[in-house]
């Protein structure tokens, strides 16, 4: 309930466990280890990804979700800065998670270009979410 000391464990690194009860059996449980001083770096946004990256869009319904993908493709041709793991960790962290979803899978922004131009009213990857309930265990 109040901010408390965490003292030195000698030549270990310091480590803490939470554990939350919830209502009708839901438990978590969380082990934090201290990082040294030394070994924190200084981070401006999302890290440079070496390999794929991914671009969720999402909608209400398919129509706007060829809409959202023609009006990102829009945006990006004409940002030729924009690198593509800022604009997936944008679109992952900033836009709700609707109905109707693409995830776009590349490693250029040609790539995604060429994705966004592709959702088209024939089937676009992804679809709508299937009526349901979801379970994570």
């Amino acid at each position: 309930t109040e901010a408390r000391e965490w003292p030195e464990a000698g030549d270990r690194p310091r480590r803490a466990g939470i554990s939350s009860f919830g209502v009708s059996g839901t438990n978590a449980h969380v082990v934090l280890e201290h990082l040294p001083a030394g070994d924190a770096e200084a981070v401006e946004g999302p890290a440079v990804a070496d390999g794929p990256v991914v671009w969720p869009v999402s909608a209400r319904s398919p129509e706007a979700l060829r809409a959202q993908a023609a009006r990102l493709a829009a945006f990006v041709a004409g940002k030729p800065e924009l690198r593509p793991v800022d604009v997936g960790w944008s679109l992952a962290t900033t836009r709700a998670a609707l109905d109707c979803r693409a995830v776009l899978v590349g490693r250029g922004r040609e790539d995604f270009l060429d994705q966004l131009r592709g959702l088209s009213p024939s089937g676009a990857p992804g679809g709508a979410r299937p009526a349901g309930r979801t379970v994570v265990v």
